[in-house]
């Protein structure tokens, strides 16, 4: 089974939530009729790491929760959580880095349907943990900086040696 930190951070920034609520009373001006405008919240706090982390603080504890109630609902033992950024949320999970260099990265970040500017690309990128910090967190390191069949080989592998810890 796999899980995406995003989409459960989606899902408790949704119209209504507690956590919605929170940011919006923070930072009314990223509102558009009680809906968070996330390009807007996007822009305002990637230029300010101190805005960054205060929005950490209302949505992370709000999105772990519901991704670990998710987790305990699942009976499969092997789970993937998807996370943009580190985080210790889970005692004694394998970590597994997808790793590209920045450049790569970059270029991909700009082609994807929901495209950011550049800048905006660059400027997110630099409030994220370096590539260092996610090798350094690493048990397992997957290369993606080749085409989609090189990456899913590099998946299969570290798969096999994973499920068999």
């Amino acid at each position: 089974m796999v899980f995406s930190s995003d989409e459960f951070a989606r899902r408790v920034l949704a119209p209504g939530t507690e956590a919605t609520r929170l940011v919006l009373e923070r930072w009314p001006e990223v509102a558009d009729d009680g809906v968070i405008d996330r390009a807007r919240l996007g822009r305002l706090v990637f230029s300010d790491a101190g805005c960054l982390a205060e929005l950490e603080q209302i949505v992370h504890p709000y999105t772990r929760r519901a991704l670990a109630e998710a987790i305990d609902r699942v009976p499969a033992a092997d789970i993937v959580v998807e996370m943009p950024i580190l985080r210790d949320w889970f005692e004694n999970w394998t970590v597994v880095v997808v790793d590209a260099d920045d450049a790569l990265r970059l270029t991909r970040a700009a082609a994807r349907p929901d495209q950011m500017a550049e800048d905006d690309i660059r400027t997110v990128m630099q409030r994220q943990p370096r590539r260092a910090e996610w090798l350094l967190a690493a048990d397992f390191v997957i290369d993606n900086g080749g085409d989609m069949a090189y990456l899913e080989g590099e998946c299969r592998a570290v798969w096999d040696r994973v499920t068999v810890l």
